[in-house]
């Protein structure tokens, strides 16, 4: 069993997990957090981009991995999808993202980062200045959770855009990926970072009469999500980095069976059992950069 990581923040036993992109794919990122939890590792801050997020929002907020898989495994996705060209013209998403958002709230019962027992980092892009933008309880502690996250999963053309503050802000993956390498404990506690890659490529999407302008901006965002979750990776990120294969899922399946979902928590778990430990021990000597 690993030791009390109270006692020493750089010991094994505690760490920042990173819970970066994956889109639909959310049951990999509970596979995740299942085998953190059966490897005795914990955690103060968590962190959650794009996809990511609503896991680790959940998460946050109390909610264990038996009940997020089975919430996943029942859920379907394809209700959060839009395809309004109308609201595309207006607000640059082919969905409102409204329906999404009154789901995560309900889920997480209007908590707002000050509600939270653990320290949660939501990460969206500020496409004005080209910027990360972090929300969390010292940033924006009166915040619901669910709108961070609405702001973090907004991958631009399927979801608006929204403005907060002077922030014009959108998916948070399509910053590079170093931007999520920081010390987000302010004590040096190992980050390791969890995010998923498709090399196999996903079946074709079926066209219609209906709408072809939008399948087309659809196909268009879920080619470019996968070639964001494909990029090269430093020598120095992959000592903290944990990718997870999706062979054939892309960020944007939102037709997916049980079949696919429970494929997807099983490889976040296989995965992280496997291969965090060996992660752990090259991520000790070779730290991230406290200021990316």
């Amino acid at each position: 069993m690993p030791k009390d990581p109270d006692h020493d923040p750089l010991l094994p036993g505690q760490i920042v997990p990173v819970l970066a992109g994956g889109g639909t794919r959310l049951p990999a990122h509970v596979g995740v957090m299942a085998a953190l939890a059966d490897l005795g590792l914990r955690h103060r801050h968590l962190v959650g981009v794009s996809g990511g997020s609503v896991v680790a929002s959940l998460t946050a907020a109390g909610h264990d991995v038996h009940h997020m898989k089975e919430l996943f495994l029942a859920v379907d996705f394809n209700q959060f999808r839009g395809m309004s060209l109308a609201n595309l013209l207006l607000h640059g998403g082919l969905s409102t993202g409204r329906r999404f958002l009154r789901w995560l709230d309900g889920e997480l019962q209007g908590r707002r980062f000050r509600d939270l027992d653990v320290d949660l980092h939501v990460v969206a892009t500020d496409v004005r200045a080209g910027k990360p933008v972090i929300f969390d309880r010292s940033t924006s502690p009166d915040l619901e959770v669910a709108q961070a996250v609405m702001y973090s999963i907004s991958i631009p053309l399927v979801f608006p855009f929204h403005h907060h503050g002077d922030y014009i802000l959108v998916d948070g993956s399509i910053l590079a990926e170093d931007s999520l390498f920081r010390d987000w404990a302010g004590d040096g506690t190992p980050v390791m970072c969890f995010r998923m890659r498709d090399e196999q490529g996903t079946a074709s999407h079926p066209s219609r009469r209906l709408l072809p302008v939008a399948d087309y901006l659809f196909m268009l965002m879920r080619t470019f999500m996968t070639t964001l979750s494909r990029e090269h990776l430093s020598d120095t990120l992959w000592h903290n980095t944990v990718v997870i294969r999706t062979d054939g899922l892309s960020p944007l399946e939102f037709h997916m069976t049980a079949e696919q979902k429970t494929r997807l928590y099983q490889a976040g778990y296989d995965t992280t059992r496997l291969y965090l430990p060996r992660k752990l021990g090259a991520c000790r000597s070779v730290p991230p950069d406290a200021d990316p």
